[in-house]
C-alpha cells in the first residue's frame, strides 16, 4: 500500500545471498523452504556459487545503503536506513528489531525490486509481517513506497549502464547492436496474476526511448522450476541462438545489483552462447549505487519521511 503517514526510518530489503562456501547449501535449504526442485538444478546452482566464489549481492546492498545514507545527508533528510533480508543474514526480523529499539515507529519498507510480481514483493511483504508478529506490539509499522519501476530516474541509471555497455562495441558495430532487456522468468500463472510484464515492458520502453533507439527485445532467464511448468519466454540463451545479427547489447533491467544469476547467467551461459554462434555480446552493468539510482531512492524517501 502507499504510505501516507510520515516515516521516521528506512528498511531496504533484499533477496540476501550466502557470503561464503558453506554457507550456500544451507542459504538454497531456506530459500526453497520445502519446495520441490529438480536435484539436478539444486546442484547446478550450488557450482555456480562455487565457480563465482560465492555472491557479492549483500556486499552490493549495503554499498547502496551506505550511497542512501550519504545522499539523505546531503538533502537534509537524514533517517535511519536499515537493510534487512529475506534469505539470509542480516535478516528483515533481526533489521525490524533493531529499528523498533531504536525508537522507529513507521518504517517505509523499500523492497529492492522495481518490478512486482508474488515472488519478487508479496513474498517479501509477507516475511515483514511475519518479523512484525515475532516482534510484537514493539514492532513498528512497515508502509511501502508507490511502483516506481516508470520513475525518470530509474529510467535514466539503467540507460546510462546500456550507454556503458555500447560503448565497449567496436563504433561500427554500435549503431548495429541490437539491445536485449531480461529480467528473471517466473511461472506463467504467476505472471498471470499481477503487473511484472507489463511493467517489465514499461520500463524497457522508456530506456530504449531515453537511448533513441526504436526496436530492442525482451528476454528471461534464470528459470528454475519444474520443466512441466510453463514460465515466461524466451530464455536468453534462445533468444541469442537465434539473433539476426552479430551484435548484441543485454541489459538486465530486472536485476538491481550483479549476483549469480546475473554474473553466472548472462556472463558465463548467455556469453558462452554469444561465443558459440559467433555473437558479440556486451552486458551492461545493473543499476547497483548508480547516483541517478541513489538519488531516485533519496527522493522517494525523502519524500515520505518526517
Amino acid at each position: 500500500m502507499a504510505a501516507k503517514a510520515k516515516c521516521d526510518s528506512v528498511l531496504m530489503i533484499g533477496f540476501g545471498a550466502p557470503t561464503r562456501a558453506d554457507e550456500v547449501r544451507p542459504f538454497l535449504d531456506n530459500i526453497l523452504r520445502g519446495r520441490p526442485i529438480p536435484r539436478e538444478r539444486y546442484e547446478d546452482v550450488v557450482h555456480h556459487y562455487d565457480l563465482l566464489g560465492g555472491s557479492p549481492y549483500n556486499e552490493l546492498t549495503m554499498r547502496q545503503a551506505v550511497a542512501l545514507r550519504a545522499e539523505l545527508a546531503k538533502r537534509n533528510a537524514s533517517v535511519p536506513v536499515a537493510v534487512g533480508m529475506r534469505n539470509w543474514e542480516p535478516y528483515v526480523a533481526d533489521a525490524m528489531r533493531m529499528l523498533g529499539d531504536s525508537g522507529a515507529r513507521r518504517v517505509l519498507g523499500f523492497i529492492m525490486a522495481a518490478h512486482r510480481s508474488e515472488a519478487s514483493f508479496e513474498r517479501y511483504q509477507a516475511t515483514v509481517n511475519d518479523a512484525r508478529a515475532a516482534i510484537g506490539d514493539a514492532a513498528p509499522e512497515v508502509m511501502y513506497p508507490e511502483p516506481w519501476h516508470e520513475h525518470p530516474l530509474f529510467i535514466a541509471a539503467v540507460a546510462s549502464r546500456a550507454r556503458e555497455a555500447f560503448a565497449r562495441l567496436e563504433f561500427p558495430d554500435q549503431p548495429r547492436a541490437r539491445l536485449i532487456f531480461t529480467a528473471h522468468s517466473i511461472p506463467l500463472t504467476m505472471a498471470n496474476a499481477g503487473p511484472y510484464v507489463e511493467q517489465l515492458t514499461q520500463s524497457a520502453r522508456m530506456v530504449a526511448a531515453e537511448l533513441g533507439i526504436d526496436t530492442w527485445q525482451f528476454a528471461y532467464q534464470s528459470r528454475s522450476g519444474s520443466p512441466r511448468d510453463a514460465w515466461l519466454e524466451p530464455d536468453i540463451k534462445e533468444t541469442i541462438r537465434n539473433l539476426d545479427a552479430k551484435t548484441a547489447v543485454v541489459v538486465p533491467i530486472g536485476f538491481l545489483c550483479d549476483h549469480v544469476e546475473v554474473l553466472y547467467d548472462l556472463d558465463i551461459e548467455a556469453a558462452g552462447v554469444a561465443r558459440e554462434v559467433g555473437v558479440t555480446m556486451e552486458r551492461a552493468p545493473t543499476v547497483g549505487d548508480h547516483p541517478l539510482f541513489i538519488e531516485m531512492m533519496a527522493s522517494i524517501v525523502a519524500a515520505h519521511a518526517r
